[in-house]
């Protein structure tokens, strides 16, 4: 007897090749039977559930492999945003940060959105000892992690603005072999954030052989995106080169009028390379914390001093607003003031503002309210609209660049409910196996191996990504002709149409009409089967 079977649905199994109809039958969490074809020749079958598909699409679960729902398992387990849009595995650990190793509680605490009652006891001794406690959590999907760089870095050196002595530096190695001996996928970076930004290109290669020696992969938030574009990704390159592991640029995009139209080259540089990916999503607007359009010389954490000082609040304009020669690329230089909207910061009137807009509020100038935001509220967050939509169109059309949500699981009526959050967070994956291909930019079936079978392949997810008997059985049901995001930058709290159940694991861990989610995810380690 089956525990479950979907019947009549129209396969689309993740390897790009055409759709079939089939029926499924799953067994112990796994998939143990496709009777393809039409006819009922297979049926009436023996199962403890059973979902008649009526035809709709049945795919892989989708592979987010660019989140930071590293505390959404404690935080909102349920994760709903992520697996109402149908991702039923999530790569935690980006952009260089990972909450172990975290410095402080507080720091943890603004992990999970400043919510620190759910913090009660809550503490990592190891990487290893992280991802037993997101086991126990049992989270909704599947988690996988990275060991983020800026945390290894931060513990060993703090916010130190220089290059790690021998010590450090071995101490640092000896962190990132830890983490990959306990199962991590590998080794992150974020190079545009404190204090990954003050690493050189040696510190990390030196980091990134110790996660080439476990078979791990090398995934950065490079140094820029903008004018500096082009030097970055190939500081990836170099990167995963030197230390002999493969690259993934995240967030592939081109960031600014400096970069506008420069989507073709992007993509030849990844693809000329020996072993690089990206991934990417499909809006163009980025989210971040305000606090990364300032210089690597002028941390937050030292704003107030600067800026009581006449000529370094000077130079700190110019760099903000300008850039600084080769050392610093201004992500509001051809972009401007009234593109950059706040997201979260402490005066909560602010949010859904761009800076614009908050300096005419209060009688200044863009720059000044810029600085009093963040003197305020050094984590204020933002949206940049900065992309132009020719670009994110043609690295969408790239069979290639895998999709990803840059985004952290929230629910509407959690703790960051009132707060507006990109729309990638409910809408990335329905918008691309939506509108994006009804549009023509992609088939179907390319899409979802974009989504399915490219990253579980590319991050060492054994067994997921495909419709194959024996895979395990993440899956999703949808209507093509009319899955879509709602979620949009003036209401981002909207669960996308078109899906009929997701299913992780064997388990249905959602279904149209049904607002319960049952958390059926697992901590996925390098190396498992």
């Amino acid at each position: 007897m089956f525990d479950l079977w979907i019947a009549h649905a129209i396969v689309v199994d993740g390897t790009g090749a055409p759709a079939y109809r089939a029926s499924v039958g799953i067994e112990r969490g796994r998939v143990a039977l496709i009777a393809r074809g039409t006819s009922d020749h297979h049926e009436p079958v023996a199962a403890t559930t059973v979902i008649e598909a009526d035809e709709l699409a049945l795919t892989p679960g989708f592979v987010d492999v660019h989140t930071h729902s590293d505390m959404a398992p404690f935080v909102v387990p349920t994760m709903p945003s992520t697996i109402r849009q149908g991702v039923t595995t999530v790569v935690v650990g980006n952009c260089g940060a990972s909450p172990f190793p975290a410095t402080s509680a507080g720091e943890l605490a603004s992990w999970a959105g400043g919510d620190r009652e759910c913090l009660d006891d809550l503490r990592f001794d190891s990487f290893a000892g992280f991802l037993a406690r997101i086991e126990a959590a049992r989270p909704a999907v599947n988690v996988a992690a990275l060991i983020g760089h800026g945390s290894v870095r931060e513990l060993t050196m703090g916010l130190d603005r220089r290059a790690p002595s021998g010590d450090e530096l071995d101490s640092m190695r000896r962190l990132v072999a830890d983490a990959m001996d306990a199962g991590a996928v590998g080794l992150s970076t974020g190079l545009i954030y404190v204090p990954g930004m003050y690493s050189g290109t040696d510190e990390i290669v030196a980091l990134a052989q110790e996660a080439a020696r476990t078979g791990g992969i090398y995934a950065s938030h490079i140094r820029g995106e903008g004018s500096h574009l082009f030097r970055s990704v190939d500081e990836a390159i170099e990167i995963g080169r030197r230390a002999a592991l493969p690259v993934h640029v995240s967030h592939l995009k081109c960031e600014s009028s400096n970069a506008w139209g420069r989507a073709h080259e992007l993509l030849e540089r990844v693809h000329g390379a020996i072993d690089a990916t990206g991934d990417q999503y499909p809006y163009a607007a980025w989210s971040s914390v305000l606090g990364s359009l300032l210089p690597e010389w002028a941390p937050v954490s030292e704003l107030a001093g600067l800026l009581r000082d006449h000529a370094a609040r000077a130079r700190l304009i110019a760099s903000v607003e300008h850039g600084e020669g080769d050392a610093f690329q201004s992500s509001v230089d051809g972009v401007g003031w009234d593109r950059i909207v706040i997201e979260d910061t402490a005066d909560r009137s602010c949010s859904g503002l761009s800076i614009t807009a908050v300096a005419s509020r209060r009688g200044l100038e863009p720059v000044d309210a810029f600085f009093e935001l963040l003197t305020e509220a050094p984590d204020t967050s933002c949206i940049g609209h900065a992309m132009h939509d020719d670009d994110v169109r043609t690295i969408m059309a790239d069979l290639d660049v895998m999709v990803a949500s840059d985004s952290a699981a929230v629910a509407p009526d959690g703790p960051m409910a009132d707060v507006p959050v990109h729309p990638r967070t409910y809408g990335t994956f329905p918008r691309v196996v939506g509108p994006v291909v009804r549009e023509g930019v992609l088939t179907l079936e390319a899409a979802v191996r974009k989504m399915t079978s490219l990253p579980a392949d590319r991050f060492g997810l054994a067994g997921r990504g495909r419709i194959v008997e024996g895979a395990f059985a993440d899956l999703v049901l949808f209507d093509p002709a009319t899955i879509a995001d709602r979620a949009t930058f003036g209401h981002s709290h909207a669960f996308p149409d078109g899906f009929e159940a997701v299913i992780v694991n064997g388990v249905i861990a959602w279904r149209a009409g049904n607002a319960s989610i049952e958390r059926a995810g697992r901590v996925l380690r390098r190396g498992d089967p």
